[in-house]
C-alpha cells in the first residue's frame, strides 16, 4: 500500500466513525423534537461517563464489523451495487449491535424512533460518500490517474483475456504496460491478438528495476513454469511490486484458498468453510452477546418449562446427547426432555415407522414423546436450552443442525460430512424452509448452500425468518 493509499484508507475510516456520531446526535436529536426523550434526560444519557465508555466500545465495533464486511479492502474490482449492498449489510448488522446494547444495559435513549433514525443516517451517510469516493476515483481514472501499472506474465488464453477485461474497464484503473513470456507452441496464437511482449521471463528482474510497475498479475501454467514463477515472484518481493494470481491454480470446485504465513514458510490454505478471519471473530462475538441477552430474557421461561417437565413426567428435565460438531468434535447438547425416560433405549423398535429418507430418524407420531413435549416442539421451547452451547462456544445461533451421532454413521457419501467444517447452529436454512417436512437430500442440500455462501447478513436473514416459521409450526415434529 502506497503513501496516498494509506491516507486515503485512514481518511474513509476517519469518515464512517464520524458519521457515526452525526448519526447518533441526529437521531437523539430527532428523538427529543418529537417528544420521545424529555429534554433534562437526555442531557443526562450524554454526560454520563459510563455512557461514553460504552459509546467508544460501540465505535469499536462498528469499525470491526465495517472491517469485517470488506469495506476498508480495495474496492477496485467491486460494482456500485456491491458498495451499496455491503454498506446496508453492515450497518444493519451495526444497529442490531446497538439494540442488545439498549437491551442490555438499558439505555432509554434507545427507542425505535432514535435506532430507526440512527440506521438510516448511517445507511444514506456511509452509502453516498462511498459512491461519491467511486465516481471521482473512476473520473480520474479515465483520465489517465491513479493508475496500476500492469504487468501480466503469461501469453496464454487466461492471460489474453484477463488482458481484454481491464482494458474493457478503464474506469477500473489498470494500465496494462505488456505481457512477459518467451517463445511457446503457440506464442504465434498470442502475436495474432496484436498483443506484444515487453521482456523474456529471465528479464524479468531487469524490467523491474528499470520500469514504473505496480502489479504482475501470474498467468502462468505452475506445474510447468514452477522455476520461472518461483523467480518472477521472488523478484516482485525483493522490489516491492505487488504480485496477483488467478484464483483457478487447481481448478477448485467449492474451496476457496488463502495464504498464511508460518515464520517464513508460505502456506497456501484451502478450505469450504469460512472458518476463520475477522468477519468469524464478528460472528463468535455476536453468537456470545445474542445468547446471553437471550438466556436472560427467556430466564423466566427457562424455569417455568423445566418446573413443568419434572411435574408432568418422571425424568429430569433436560436431555442431554453426545452430538457431533466443528470438524466433528463430539459435543453434549442440551435439550428439554420431551419424550419419556427411556426413549432412547425404544428407538431400535421403531425404526421400521421411520418417515425420513437417509440416515435421520424422524416419525410424526413419535409414542415417546409427552403431551407437554409435543407442545414444546411444536414451539421450539425444547431448543432454548442450546443457548447454553452458544455460550460454550460448541454451537453459534445458525449453523448447519448438530446431528447425533448415530445419525452421522449412516452417511452414504463423504460430501455430507462437508456439514462439519462449520460450526453448528441452533437454526439454519432448512428450518425456514420446511424444517421437518424436507427429504433429508434436500436438508443437506441447504446445509451446503449455507456454507458456500456464509455471510454475517446470510446469518442475520436466516434469524430474521426463524421466529415467524416458529411460530407458524409448520414442519416441527
Amino acid at each position: 500500500m502506497n503513501h496516498r493509499q494509506n491516507i486515503l484508507l485512514k481518511a474513509h475510516k476517519l469518515f464512517d466513525l464520524l458519521t457515526v456520531v452525526f448519526a447518533f446526535l441526529l437521531a437523539a436529536w430527532v428523538s427529543y423534537h418529537h417528544g420521545r426523550i424529555p429534554f433534562i434526560q437526555f442531557m443526562e444519557s450524554r454526560i454520563k461517563v459510563t455512557n461514553f465508555i460504552l459509546f467508544f466500545g460501540f465505535l469499536l465495533i462498528w469499525h470491526l464489523i465495517f472491517s469485517g464486511f470488506g469495506l476498508y479492502n480495495s474496492r477496485r474490482l467491486s460494482t456500485r451495487y456491491d458498495d451499496v449492498v455491503d454498506v446496508l449489510r453492515a450497518t444493519s448488522l451495526g444497529t442490531l449491535m446497538m439494540s442488545l446494547f439498549v437491551i442490555l444495559f438499558r439505555i432509554k435513549l434507545g427507542t425505535p424512533l432514535f435506532l430507526l433514525t440512527f440506521w438510516a443516517g448511517n445507511t444514506a451517510i456511509a452509502s453516498s460518500g462511498r459512491l461519491m469516493l467511486r465516481a471521482i476515483l473512476e473520473r480520474l481514472r479515465r483520465q489517465g490517474r491513479n493508475l496500476r501499472q500492469t504487468l501480466i506474465a503469461g501469453t496464454n488464453s487466461r492471460a489474453i483475456r484477463f488482458a481484454r477485461k481491464i482494458e474493457a474497464k478503464p474506469e477500473l484503473g489498470y494500465r496494462l504496460i505488456g505481457f512477459v513470456d518467451d517463445h511457446w507452441a503457440n506464442f504465434q496464437e498470442f502475436q495474432e491478438t496484436g498483443y506484444s511482449t515487453v521482456t523474456g521471463l529471465k528479464e524479468v528482474p531487469d524490467f523491474l528495476s528499470n520500469h514504473v510497475v505496480d502489479e504482475v498479475l501470474i498467468c502462468l501454467p505452475l506445474k510447468s513454469y514452477y522455476e520461472e514463477v518461483r523467480q518472477i515472484i521472488a523478484s516482485c518481493e525483493e522490489q516491492g511490486v505487488q504480485v496477483g494470481i488467478l484464483s483457478d491454480l487447481f481448478s477448485l470446485r467449492l474451496a476457496h484458498l488463502d495464504i498464511k504465513q508460518l515464520g517464513d514458510e508460505s502456506i497456501i490454505t484451502l478450505s469450504t468453510g469460512n472458518i476463520e478471519g475477522g468477519v468469524v471473530l464478528i460472528k463468535h462475538a455476536l453468537d456470545f452477546v445474542i445468547s446471553l441477552c437471550l438466556t436472560l430474557l427467556f430466564s423466566p421461561l427457562l424455569l417455568i418449562t423445566a418446573l413443568l417437565i419434572k411435574i408432568t413426567s418422571r425424568g429430569p428435565a433436560f436431555f442431554i446427547q453426545e452430538r457431533l460438531g466443528f470438524n466433528k468434535r463430539r459435543f453434549a447438547i442440551y435439550k428439554f426432555r420431551t419424550m419419556v425416560l427411556d426413549a432412547e433405549k425404544k428407538q431400535a423398535e421403531l425404526e421400521p415407522l421411520n418417515e425420513m429418507d437417509g440416515p435421520v430418524f424422524k416419525i410424526t407420531k413419535d409414542p415417546r414423546i409427552t403431551p407437554l413435549g409435543k407442545w414444546l416442539r411444536k414451539t421450539s421451547i425444547d431448543e432454548l436450552p442450546q443457548l447454553f452451547n452458544v455460550l460454550e462456544g460448541n454451537m453459534s445461533l445458525v449453523g448447519p443442525r448438530p446431528l447425533a451421532v448415530r445419525d452421522c454413521e449412516g452417511f452414504d457419501h463423504d460430501c455430507h460430512r462437508r456439514r462439519f467444517s462449520v460450526r453448528p447452529g441452533i437454526t439454519c436454512l432448512w428450518q425456514v424452509s420446511g424444517r421437518s417436512d424436507l427429504p433429508f437430500e434436500k436438508w443437506i442440500e441447504l446445509d451446503m448452500k449455507y456454507i458456500d455462501n456464509w455471510s454475517l447478513w446470510l446469518d442475520f436473514k436466516i434469524l430474521m425468518k426463524t421466529l415467524p416459521a416458529v411460530l407458524r409450526g409448520h414442519g416441527a415434529k
